[in-house]
């Protein structure tokens, strides 16, 4: 897979209803987990961006960890899935995003740790 890609998933939300939080939603992200490395997408890096308008709506920028990864096409998906679950949320835009690469320098401390890169 060579070019970006975004999946919209869930639908738009009455007017009167609070948007989320990125503390409402991050949980709900940290959920998806890299099915080769077995770790949340959050602690190894993936996620690039997420912006929630005043709408509910919300939208993520994010990759994986090589352009080969078997689940690139399903990974953005997931995380839509998972997103939509919150409260507050409306739609849920994920975008696949090649550049920049990902590296390791984008672990987080705690998966350094679990991968013994300290």
């Amino acid at each position: 897979m060579s070019e970006n890609f975004s999946v919209t998933v869930g639908e738009p939300l009455p007017e009167w209803t609070t948007p989320a939080t990125r503390k409402d939603i991050l949980p709900f992200i940290e959920e998806v987990k890299d099915p080769e490395l077995f770790m949340n997408i959050v602690d190894l890096g993936l996620i690039y961006g997420i912006d929630i308008d005043d709408k509910g709506n919300v939208e993520i920028e994010m990759t994986v960890t090589a352009p080969g990864c078997p689940v690139a096409d399903e990974m953005p998906k997931m995380i839509a899935d998972s997103v939509v679950k919150a409260d507050g949320v409306g739609l849920v835009t994920v975008k696949l995003l090649w550049e920049p690469p990902w590296e390791l320098q984008m672990l987080s401390d705690k998966a350094k740790m679990d991968f013994d890169l300290f």
